[in-house]
Parts: structure tokens; sequence; C-alpha cells
């Protein structure tokens, strides 16, 4: 059956996305081994969340990067943190990171899903480092409850591995490879991507304008590409250095007019100097550089990679008619 298009102030393009009695939705799947499914679990800086990309093929979760809340966020898209056993790091900067011992902990208990198999983590050199050191902080925690025979010694163990560009992953038809970016204030920085039955995603991670990520890229069905922002008469020197960290939107233009995906979706949406969502005109600037289809993120946005890429919206916890 095929999809209504529906009007929306984040699309630009002529998209369609499916409307149900005019409440927009969190569309969850599992079991099934036809399964591409992308959730946003963060989209804006200092949304209630922190940088989490949730990638559901087959039977298996990927979640790429765990910032602030990735944990409660699993949870309002219907699953626990014990459900995820595989995370990928994009680089090591702190918001990116701090939710991983919520997402690890918690998952191991009873009450988060109590984790059957160890938690793996595959990110850039140091990773293996930080993971040592966090199992040492919480080492009392660990052996508490390993003494009150509440433990779970298997979910809660970790295997981390330090990764360079490559394959990473290779399993059940589902391959994950990580490439190169420059988010030039910490090296390296990864983007991934996920291909799975002849369909995948890109998530960019934190990465200035880069000709890698756009030759990895190619033949993506789904790009999902960080953008920052600013007044355009700013003179703060620490904002003007943050955006030299990340890609404006008119470079993100000319990044998906060299891939050419059937949709793109911003995510970590960096909005600088009190500049708020609507002035930042993110979809017109790109515009300026590309004329596909592109959606500004938003938290538990879910995506489904299939033939056609269909787009659920989040269901409004405060008016969910609206």
């Amino acid at each position: 059956m095929g999809l209504p298009c529906v009007k929306s102030n984040n699309l630009t393009g002529g998209f369609c996305y499916e409307e149900k009695n005019k409440e927009y939705f969190v569309w969850f799947f599992s079991g099934s081994d036809h399964n591409f499914i992308i959730i946003i679990i963060y989209s804006f800086i200092w949304s209630n969340s922190g940088p989490a990309t949730l990638v559901e093929v087959g039977n298996e979760k990927l979640l790429f990067d765990a910032g602030r809340g990735t944990a409660l966020q699993l949870y309002k898209a219907n699953m626990l943190p014990g459900s995820v056993d595989k995370l990928y790091l994009t680089h090591l900067h702190s918001d990116h990171t701090i939710g991983i011992p919520d997402v690890w902990l918690t998952g191991s208990l009873p009450t988060g899903g109590k984790r059957e198999q160890p938690f793996k983590i595959w990110g850039p050199k140091g990773t293996e480092k930080m993971m040592v050191h966090m199992n040492k902080a919480y080492k009392a925690d660990l052996d508490a409850r390993d003494d009150s025979g509440n433990g779970n010694v298997e979910g809660a163990s970790i295997v981390a591995n330090d990764i360079k560009e490559g394959i990473v992953y290779n399993k059940k038809g589902i391959e994950v490879i990580a490439f190169k970016v420059d988010h030039k204030s910490i090296e390296p920085a990864f983007g991934y991507r996920v291909n799975y039955k002849g369909h995948s995603v890109v998530i960019s991670g934190d990465t200035r304008y880069n000709e890698n990520l756009i030759k990895f890229s190619k033949g993506a069905d789904v790009v999902i590409h960080e953008v920052a922002a600013a007044k355009p008469d700013n003179e703060s020197e620490s904002i003007a250095n943050i955006l030299d960290l990340h890609t404006t939107p008119e470079e993100a233009g000319k990044v998906f007019s060299q891939i050419q995906p059937k949709l793109a979706v911003y995510s970590h949406i960096v909005l600088l100097g009190g500049l708020t969502e609507e002035k930042a005109d993110l979809l017109e600037r790109t515009k300026k550089t590309y004329e596909g289809t592109v959606l500004v993120g938003e938290d538990l946005l879910s995506i489904e990679i299939g033939e056609k890429v269909q787009v659920q919206q989040p269901v409004n916890e405060a008016n969910p008619g609206n």
C-alpha cells in the first residue's frame, strides 16, 4: 500500500511518510530477517539526550555512540538496554560516551533486560583502555551484585576493540565498515556504514566536510549527517572554532549532492550563540547546494529502509494528536 504525502516543516523534497489517524508514531520492529530500521536516539545538542543512533538489522541491534540519556531513550523506543550488546563509537569525546555505563550496567540487570552476552564495543584507539578503566570504576558495584547473588557476569562483561578503517563486523549478512572522518580536535574519528541485504545507511559521526566520507557513502540509501550553524553576525572566536570542527548546511548539501542518497537526515544538530532552529533555516541553506530530500531529525525518529525508505515521526508526548 502506498504512503500518503504529508507536509512537514522539517521535510523538503516531497518525501512521504506514514500517517495513522493523523497521529505520528514510533515504529518499532523485531523478529524479521528483512528489517533495516534506524532510530535517531537524539537529534539536537541540548535536547533531552546525547548522541546515539540505533540501527536494527535482522535480529541485531547496533548502537552508534551512547551520549547522555541513551538508556532512557531506548526505553522510550520500546526496548531495554539489555537488548543491545553491540556499541560502535565514532570518537571519544565525552558527549558521545557518557551514556555507556547506563547502557552497559543497567542492561545487565533483570530490570534492564538482563543481557545474556558480553557487551561488545568497537571504537578508535583508546576505546580498550577507556573500558578497562570504566570496569575498574564500577568494580564495587559489580562485586556487590555478585556477592548478593544478583550479578550477571556474562552480561556485565566487556569486550572492547580498538579499530582501524575497514570492515569491523561481518556476520549474519551484516557488514559494518568504519571510515575515517575529520573532527580536527580528536584523532582518529570515524563514521560508519552498515550494509545489509543490498541496502545501507551511513552515520557520519562528528566531522567537517570530508571527501573520505563521500567515498565510503556512495550508493547508500540513507545518510545521517551532523550539521552546525551560528548567527551570521557571529564574532565569537570560540564559536568560530566550534564551527570549524563541524559541517555547515551548505557543506552538507555538497556532501549529499555527491552521494545522492534516497534520504539525508540531520542529526547531532549544533546551533550556536543562541541561534534557534527556526532562524537556523537548515533546510533552506542546504537547498543552496542540494536539491534532494533532506529531513531535520528529531529524537526517536524512525526510518525503515527497504525498496522504499519510510519515515515515522515520533509521538509528541505532550500532545500526541498533533
